[in-house]
């Protein structure tokens, strides 16, 4: 038997609320609906989330930048854009996180966007202070990046990308680069 529009709309509702992973509603990149667990991921509420720039929930406006622009460039190709990246707790602590994103339209994926979020800090801790520089080429190279890639993304030559990534090595107490993305991602 179907059922009636009415009750279809309540149980949408009701999985989005329920779900067991961040789930938000963006349009330019300001939340208009989350769920509980997507607030709950970050210290707040839901509604006061409501409305508020996503901004809010990065390490940097630096960050919020990169981020979005590198989101942006894959959404209008696919309309979908993942990653995992260090997010903001309203506490100030960070933490890792598993984002995944759609959006409505690809020629304007910031106009809606239904996102995804997991904290995945259990497997993959946050145990040293880095730069947001730091942070941005650590999260290249987990995704693979090579030093020209990411050099390419950032704006910077190679041969800078590699004196962060020896600096950040030195940092964690690493003997390569292998064994510092291992000791970052709290593989070791």
């Amino acid at each position: 038997m179907p059922m009636n529009p009415a009750a279809t709309d309540a149980s949408i509702g009701l999985v989005f609320d329920l779900a067991p992973v961040g789930l938000c509603v963006s349009q330019d990149r300001h939340i208009q609906r989350c769920n509980r667990a997507f607030a709950e991921m970050f210290g707040y509420a839901p509604e006061e989330l409501a409305g508020r720039s996503m901004a809010l929930l990065y390490p940097s406006p630096d960050e919020f930048e990169q981020i979005g622009a590198q989101g942006l460039e894959v959404m209008r190709t696919s309309g979908r854009y993942s990653d995992e990246r260090i997010m903001k707790h309203r506490s100030g602590r960070l933490f890792w996180v598993h984002a995944a994103g759609q959006s409505l339209d690809r020629d304007a994926p910031f106009a809606c966007a239904v996102w995804m979020f997991e904290d995945i800090s259990a497997r993959r801790t946050v145990t040293t202070d880095l730069t947001v520089r730091e942070r941005e080429i650590v999260r290249q190279l987990a995704a693979g990046a090579s030093s020209k890639q990411i050099a390419r993304v950032l704006g910077i030559s190679p041969r800078t990308v590699e004196g962060h990534r020896a600096r950040i090595i030195r940092k964690v107490g690493a003997s390569s680069a292998s064994e510092m993305l291992a000791k970052l991602m709290g593989l070791t």
